[in-house]
């Protein structure tokens, strides 16, 4: 198998081509052949610094180190005991590092059965692959720490970006709720598209001020990181819970552990269950999978630069 990859864990390490043994899928594991990447900021932040890359280097696998989470593509071999998956099938899925497990930065991934989702006959496998971490966290953020139902309200700041993009839609689409979305001055028309209601340009004044005119809110999710707990937290009504997807400090971990308990962090696990969710919701035309950039595998490097730039409205999808 081919991978991108870096020979030790220091930092500034570039990846470059790999050449590796193909694994043999274990008993419940199966063998994808990767048609297509999803990059994520926990690529590059595991690379660099933080909790991520201290439990990588911990408890995954030894180097070469192979970053990437999320990958869609095609069963090429399977475990003696997967009984619901077989050669040929069409899959989406994520690596897990505390499993063992290499990256997705590969023309070849092995991960346990548990970890893919069937996708319906002609599903776009580069939308799959934009898929897994980026929708499931907006969904933990909505659906499970949010609890969102018709009729609740919520706030989503940094709404143009990738997980923004799906807590607009979700929250709107799938809930029935009122979505007030937070963006820059170019993507306003964006997030009108994905389904807010009001969008508010932060390069216009104070965002959270201008929120609060249209609140108070059941869930305040800030998908970019730099705005106070307490400020957004004032924002919300009796019960309103605030999600941190960009959370990693110090200070925002203080912020879960002491009263009045309303903040949250999170970072998306995909399971089966959870990815059939959106896929189903995506081939019903209720979801769009923001892409924005298709770059080819080799580019890796580049594509992780423009990602930790936070300047990306949508998915970079790396191509094998």
């Amino acid at each position: 198998m081919i991978a991108m990859a870096q020979t030790t864990w220091a930092v500034g390490q570039p990846l470059v081509r790999t050449e590796m043994p193909t694994p043999t899928p274990r008993a419940h594991e199966v063998r994808v052949a990767v048609r297509a990447i999803g990059v994520n900021p926990v690529d590059w932040k595991m690379r660099n610094r933080g909790p991520l890359r201290m439990a990588a280097r911990l408890i995954g696998p030894p180097p070469p180190v192979v970053p990437g989470v999320d990958f869609a593509g095609i069963v090429e071999a399977v475990g003696e005991r997967v009984i619901d998956i077989k050669i040929g099938d069409a899959v989406v899925g994520s690596t897990n590092f505390s499993r063992g497990q290499r990256g997705s930065y590969a023309d070849t991934v092995v991960v346990g059965a548990d970890q893919l989702c069937l996708l319906p006959p002609g599903f776009d496998l580069e939308q799959a692959a934009a898929l897994p971490v980026a929708g499931v966290t907006a969904w933990m953020c909505v659906v499970e720490i949010g609890r969102i139902a018709k009729g609740k309200r919520v706030a989503v700041l940094g709404a143009s970006g990738a997980v923004g993009q799906f807590c607009v839609q979700i929250a709107h689409n799938l809930r029935d709720a009122f979505v007030a979305g937070v963006c820059s001055t170019k993507n306003l028309e964006l997030v009108r598209e994905r389904g807010a209601e009001v969008v508010i340009d932060y390069t216009a004044g104070n965002a959270l001020e201008a929120l609060a005119a249209h609140g108070p809110f059941d869930l305040v999710v800030d998908c970019v990181g730099g705005y106070s707990a307490p400020a957004c937290r004032s924002l919300l009504g009796r019960g309103g819970r605030h999600v941190m997807v960009a959370g990693e400090g110090p200070a925002d971990f203080v912020q879960i552990l002491v009263p009045p308990f309303k903040s949250r962090t999170v970072l998306g696990v995909a399971t089966r269950e959870r990815l059939m969710v959106l896929v189903e919701a995506i081939d019903a035309g209720r979801l769009v999978v923001p892409i924005t950039k298709r770059m080819p595998l080799a580019q890796a490097e580049e594509a992780l630069a423009l990602s930790e730039g936070k300047r990306m409205t949508g998915k970079i999808v790396l191509l094998p």
